[in-house]
């Protein structure tokens, strides 16, 4: 036995000696561990959606006129009958960019920030309401991509409203207006949960979680306690349409989210931006997408050209296993399709998006 435990380390040394010298695993960086599966299997990329869509989470990332052209192109190759832009923008900056998407108005659904100019200052709320009615007249049809990452920075540009969560008493009056100008209000609350956990070994994430960990300080709200914040914010303003987006960075434990869904009708979750984070469990989202089918919307978040664009199809659309795509996230693992029926992405594709706009009309 001893002899057989000797010759089998001696093995390992010598392969950790040939790895080494070849430049193989011995010396691989986790971060340059680039797998290409090696399944014959079938392969199926759309090559565009299955049906019309709107995508209810992009960002103005149309730097010219000339990108914003290509831009179009490419959603009528896509599919994507129009797209909404998270501005975060109030003021000078958001009618610049009124100006600039208006030549495809139809194709492009504008929404904007709110303006925290003097929030830590006594009689805070009434010119930034009278700002939202202002954009709201412009073109604003929501508010978003608002976000808290747990010190109460809310984005907007310019960020001004650090210290004030969505469920401060402050934020009220805005949320209030929103529910009068059937304006929906896009939030981002925390991140994906293994950037909490510290980044060692045992961190799932690891690859994403190195880079964005999110460090804790006095008086920063942790996770949970982000979540609670907007489950505060939904159920103190429930004639306010909210969307979660990003699964409400839940996509770790969704029974929070939908726990959520089950009590506030006003409240939707877009999946923008977390399609590697969730196509590694399948069958476990096929079952989420099927039992919150009218309260889920598409969205993606992750820039404008078509490779992006076919990866979110194939995984919502098609049973394609074991696929990697290291060319668009981070991680190491390898990504599954949910294969949604045809009645679950016309909903997810379009008509929760509709019936949105049209909840409280």
């Amino acid at each position: 036995m001893k002899k057989r435990i000797l010759l089998f380390s001696c093995t390992l040394m010598l392969i950790g000696a040939t790895l080494a010298q070849t430049g193989g695993a011995g010396q691989l960086l986790l971060k340059n561990y680039k797998p290409v599966s090696i399944y014959r299997i079938p392969v199926n990329v759309p090559e565009k959606a299955k049906f019309p869509l709107t995508d209810m989470h992009s960002h103005p990332y149309a730097g010219s006129i000339a990108e914003l052209d290509q831009w179009v192109k490419t959603m009528d190759r896509m599919n994507i009958r129009k797209t909404v832009i998270h501005t975060m923008a109030t003021g000078a900056a958001f009618d610049s960019l009124v100006t600039v998407y208006g030549k495809y108005h139809d194709r492009f659904e504008l929404w904007c920030g709110f303006d925290y100019t003097g929030y830590d200052q006594p009689g805070f709320g009434p010119a930034a309401v009278k700002e939202l009615e202002r954009c709201y007249k412009k073109g604003a049809k929501g508010v978003g991509e608002l976000g808290d990452k747990g010190d109460g920075e809310i984005y907007s540009k310019p960020v001004a409203g650090y210290g004030m969560h969505l469920d401060d008493p402050r934020m009220k009056p805005l949320l209030q207006k929103c529910a009068e100008l059937h304006m929906p209000v896009n939030i981002h609350v925390a991140e994906p949960y293994w950037m909490y956990l510290p980044a060692d070994s045992t961190n799932d994430g690891l690859m994403n979680a190195a880079v964005w960990q999110v460090t804790a300080k006095p008086g920063k709200l942790g996770h949970n306690e982000l979540i609670q914040s907007l489950e505060n914010a939904v159920r103190d303003n429930p004639k306010t349409i909210f969307i979660a987006c990003h699964f409400a960075n839940c996509e770790y434990d969704l029974s929070k989210p939908a726990a959520m869904l089950d009590k506030y009708p006003n409240l939707y979750l877009d999946i923008a931006a977390r399609y590697a984070e969730t196509a590694t469990i399948p069958r476990y989202m096929a079952k989420f997408y099927d039992k919150y089918q009218d309260r889920l919307v598409y969205g993606t978040d992750m820039g404008m050209d078509e490779h992006m664009y076919r990866v979110t199809f194939r995984v919502l659309e098609t049973t394609d296993e074991h696929f990697y795509e290291s060319q668009l996230f981070g991680y190491h693992w390898a990504m599954n399709g949910f294969g949604l029926p045809d009645g679950i992405l016309k909903k997810l594709y379009s008509e929760n998006a509709l019936k949105i706009r049209q909840h409280e009309k």
